[in-house]
């Protein structure tokens, strides 16, 4: 007589932003015999990322792609899931303001230039902007940040200064402390405040036909331990996750995914982002892509 094998539901913790994507997932909606979500109450989410790299708070986290180069890059016993879960193109984030004169990319060099941490990915992506399509000396620029990096081993270059802790950045540029800053995705509700690079809309779809990729800012990790030991249940998430995304109808038809899944949609982006980190100082060496992941994670399509 055949024995009946019970699968045991094993319960993961899980720091994950509010998206579209995420809904389905976030609500239950996608179940499993084998997975149930524990969702940490954290907003914003990037709130999560120095907890998931100092302490491993969680099983499972969203994270800024530059904190976990860094955080690989320092030894950290994380591995990557290739599933994006924030993606956006990041011409328009420079402001400055237009009451205090123009400002443009020529000028940088020698500017104050604002942002909340010098780590930050959308500054990394930005910076990379600069450096590598418009020839601007990123190094002679005094970048002003506000925050540590999440990983407490990185010290910031020569060239990054910290605003005292009563300072504000949106309220630095505003006042014209700074000359400019990267603001995320929510840019400030402001007139006077214009986009350093010219038409950033032109300029997104310009630089997207080049080079085909959409800057990924958060992915996915879970522990080296729960790879290891539980390589089953990354395998289900990852199921879970793309299931979410598809209950969202994402991507659109004929519209760009900003949410790809699987190593080979994320290599063109992690290799230019590795680039960028790189000539930016945020890691010491480059990274080859497949090595971001372990042989579970690897294989996930």
């Amino acid at each position: 007589m055949a024995v009946e094998q019970t699968v045991v539901q094993a319960t993961l913790r899980m720091a994950l932003g509010d998206y579209p994507h995420t809904a389905a997932l976030k609500a239950q909606e996608i179940k499993s015999d084998r997975v149930a979500l524990d969702f940490a109450d954290i907003t914003p989410v990037y709130k999560a990322f120095a907890e998931m790299v100092r302490k491993t708070a969680y099983e499972v986290s969203e994270m800024a792609i530059v904190t976990y180069l860094q955080a690989k890059s320092h030894g950290k016993p994380l591995v990557l899931m290739p599933c994006v879960m924030l993606g956006r193109f990041q011409h328009g984030t420079l402001l400055y303001n237009s009451e205090r004169g123009k400002l443009a990319l020529s000028d940088l060099p020698g500017r104050r230039v604002g942002v909340r941490s010098y780590t930050q990915t959308t500054g990394t992506w930005l910076r990379g902007h600069l450096q590598n399509d418009y020839g601007v000396d990123i190094y002679r620029v005094q970048w002003v940040n506000f925050e540590d990096a999440h990983v407490l081993e990185y010290r910031d270059p020569p060239f990054v200064e910290r605003a005292s802790d009563d300072k504000n950045l949106l309220k630095m540029v505003q006042d014209g402390e700074l000359d400019a800053g990267i603001f995320g995705a929510e840019l400030p509700a402001d007139p006077r405040l214009k986009s350093v690079i010219k038409d950033p809309e032109a300029e997104t779809k310009r630089w997207q036909a080049q080079h085909g990729v959409v800057p990924l800012n958060h992915m996915v990790v879970v522990t080296e331990e729960l790879s290891r030991s539980r390589p089953e249940l990354v395998r289900e998430l990852f199921g879970m996750l793309k299931r979410s995304k598809e209950a969202a109808g994402l991507p659109e038809p004929d519209a760009i995914d900003f949410h790809p899944f699987g190593v080979e949609a994320c290599r063109p982006a992690l290799e230019m982002i590795i680039d960028y980190a790189v000539q930016q100082k945020l890691i010491p060496r480059p990274f080859m892509v497949d090595d971001l992941f372990d042989d579970t994670t690897r294989a996930l399509v």
